[in-house]
């Protein structure tokens, strides 16, 4: 059964914005989300009062100084709204496509017509302390923390494994590097645009952080935040003339601690795309363009094998020959990736989820490409929330 048979109203995003990454040092934790709505706002031109449902991620969370676990009851007092359904919600980078998943059953329900999403991130430099803190935050405190864990090297657990199981080559990590980089140069917000392209010379020999790691493999921590919309299909519909619908969707919880994953190389994601499809009737040759959590240079690849677009040990091979760039068969975090757009803290997950969105309502600019079906792939903690999403431009 498709979405849009369980889903009355067809729901849909209906409007959906970003404010550029970079560093706000002047903003905490809720006043980048206050910047995030007023950017949203100023581009949509919509009442707030439309509003009665609002999803919001904690203020704060990624800097540790406390996070704001009731954030939404004050955003409902600075955008003058008082929402039938509203919450606080925090899966890490997986947030975003389950606020997504959660509005648009919401909307089915019958609680709520349009649940407005929000989400803005402060991520320190790791050199601030940054690193130690992320570290404790999903390490488990008896048998890693203590050992010295640390962001990069628990990724490159993860890599290691999948190069040993499945083939994938330093050289095939690089190329996801090359590929978010070519996309970013397309975009003008995209923080390392302005740095050029590069090669996979270039990020095999940039400086070494962790095995197989170098420094052009990991993302670029900065500071952000985006909002969109999700609406019964006939409110999106006078919003935009061509919404993004929500087809289908699936999401997996597999572990706390990476040690205790079930499988190094695979890290459950396939668990939550495998719904995602059956619910929207949907194959992955059917996808035309990919959003991918790319928190280093292996996850692109993990990804794209687990969620059915390339088979196990192609997905180095895919990016190597090129097919995620632009001008690729099937486009890859068309907007840079956290490689190379920007990693935004607690947001880093509502980016990918917007130019998804965005590229799915043909408002994607000067990076435009063609898709009728998008899948948007984000996972929290060290991999552990697994959330896919399927849009496409009909119900």
């Amino acid at each position: 059964m498709t979405l849009s048979r369980r889903l009355p109203g067809s729901p849909a995003i209906a409007a959906a914005s970003e404010i550029a990454p970079g560093r706000y040092p002047d903003h905490d934790g809720f006043a980048m989300q206050e910047l995030v709505m007023a950017n949203f706002l100023a581009q949509w031109d919509l009442d707030p009062s439309l509003i009665d449902g609002l999803l919001i991620s904690p203020a704060g969370m990624a800097v540790g100084s406390g996070a704001n676990i009731f954030v939404h009851e004050w955003m409902t007092d600075s955008l003058g709204i008082k929402p039938r359904y509203a919450m606080t919600v925090n899966a890490g980078g997986a947030t975003y496509n389950l606020m997504a998943m959660r509005a648009a059953t919401t909307i089915s329900s019958g609680l709520a017509d349009a649940v407005l999403c929000i989400g803005a991130g402060k991520f320190p430099k790791v050199g601030a302390g940054a690193g130690d803190t992320m570290a404790k935050m999903v390490s488990d405190p008896q048998f890693e923390y203590p050992y010295g864990s640390f962001i990069p090297a628990l990724y490159a657990l993860t890599a290691n494994r999948h190069m040993h199981d499945r083939g994938t080559t330093r050289e095939q990590l690089a190329s996801v590097a090359v590929s978010s980089r070519k996309w970013a140069l397309k975009h003008p917000d995209a923080i390392m645009g302005h740095k050029g392209p590069i090669t996979v010379d270039d990020v095999v020999n940039s400086r070494p952080i962790a095995s197989p790691f170098n420094l052009l493999d990991c993302s670029v921590p900065c500071e952000g935040g985006a909002a969109f919309l999700v609406a019964r299909g006939d409110i999106a519909r006078e919003i935009t003339d061509q919404p993004a619908y929500v087809l289908g969707f699936g999401e997996y919880h597999d572990h706390g601690a990476i040690a205790l994953s079930s499988d190094f190389a695979a890290m459950g994601a396939g668990n939550a795309a495998k719904p995602a499809f059956a619910m929207a009737g949907l194959q992955p040759s059917d996808v035309n363009m990919a959003q991918l959590y790319d928190a280093f240079s292996i996850n692109p690849i993990l990804l794209l094998e687990e969620t059915g677009l390339a088979k196990p040990g192609e997905g180095g091979r895919f990016f190597e020959d090129g097919r995620g760039a632009p001008d690729g068969d099937l486009p890859v975090n068309t907007y840079g990736g956290l490689l190379s757009f920007g990693h935004t803290g607690d947001a880093s997950g509502i980016t990918m989820l917007v130019e998804g969105a965005l590229q799915t309502m043909g408002c994607a600019g000067d990076r435009q490409v063609e898709t009728d079906i998008t899948l948007v792939h984000t996972y929290g903690g060290m991999m552990a929330d697994q959330a896919t999403l399927l849009l496409g431009r009909a119900p």
